[in-house]
């Protein structure tokens, strides 16, 4: 069982950054891909970003790439989702999960593992 526990949410304004962290234990972190995911109210859970296992170039979701920044520190057991600019819409409840697929990081299906989430919110 790989457990995995966000943090770093928290109340902010436009425009402000965050950083969230992803701390992995259990099983060995190297062997797992990570996403982020995010929901909001209301709304289906939504692929923010993704990371392979051993750090290499990212992948996001169009409309939040050049705001958003995964990354991940294997020897720290830890992923990170740097939100830069942030605004109104990206209030919402943020997860990361873990796969041993490589295939379709967009799908929250193929995920095995998930944290609990963090709730982000924006507001001015």
């Amino acid at each position: 069982q790989l457990l995995l526990v966000e943090s770093g949410g928290g109340l902010v304004q436009p425009g402000d950054s965050l950083r969230l962290s992803c701390a992995a234990s259990g099983r060995p972190f190297g062997d797992y891909y990570i996403g982020w995911f995010r929901q909001a109210p209301g709304k289906e859970r939504e692929f923010v970003g993704a990371i392979s296992r051993n750090a290499g170039t990212p992948c996001y979701t169009n409309s939040l790439s050049g705001r958003f920044t995964v990354s991940r520190d294997n020897t720290k057991n830890a992923a990170y989702l740097q939100m830069n600019s942030l605004k109104l819409e990206d209030t919402a409840v943020y997860y990361c999960a873990a796969t041993t697929c490589y295939s379709e990081m967009d799908n929250p299906a193929l995920y095995d593992y998930w944290g609990q989430g963090t709730q982000v919110t924006v507001s001015s």
